[in-house]
């Protein structure tokens, strides 16, 4: 039984599994099309989804939290380029493309990028 448990753990303790992720979601947000395994693809989409909705709030306190959450050049990003785009929108602002499997060791590879 599942018991409401969310998220991969990648094999890694925490902090390593958060730098992980915040180190993804701040290329993904530079880059804005990120070429990953599918597992990390799909939770770095669930923290990127999050800090879009936050830095469409768009006030200091949305800010301070997309600093914290990413640094200073990836808030701005958010909140000046990236998130007026999404204004009407309510959510989904991602895409997965699945490539197929990696040759070195079959791990799903996919293409992460921003819905237009």
């Amino acid at each position: 039984m599942r018991k409401r448990v969310t998220g991969k753990k990648f094999g890694r303790p925490r902090n390593q599994r958060l730098a992980l992720l915040k180190g993804l979601a701040r290329s993904f947000v530079d880059q804005e099309r990120i070429q990953t395994t599918e597992a990390k693809a799909k939770e770095t989409v669930r923290v990127v989804e999050r800090l879009v909705t936050r830095a469409k709030r768009g006030d200091i306190a949305a800010r301070r939290y997309l600093i914290q959450a990413s640094d200073t050049k990836t808030a701005k990003k958010l909140v000046e380029e990236i998130a007026p785009r999404y204004k009407e929108r309510a959510g989904g602002y991602t895409r997965v493309i699945k490539l197929g499997a990696r040759p070195s060791d079959g791990a799903p590879m996919v293409i992460l990028e921003f819905v237009k």
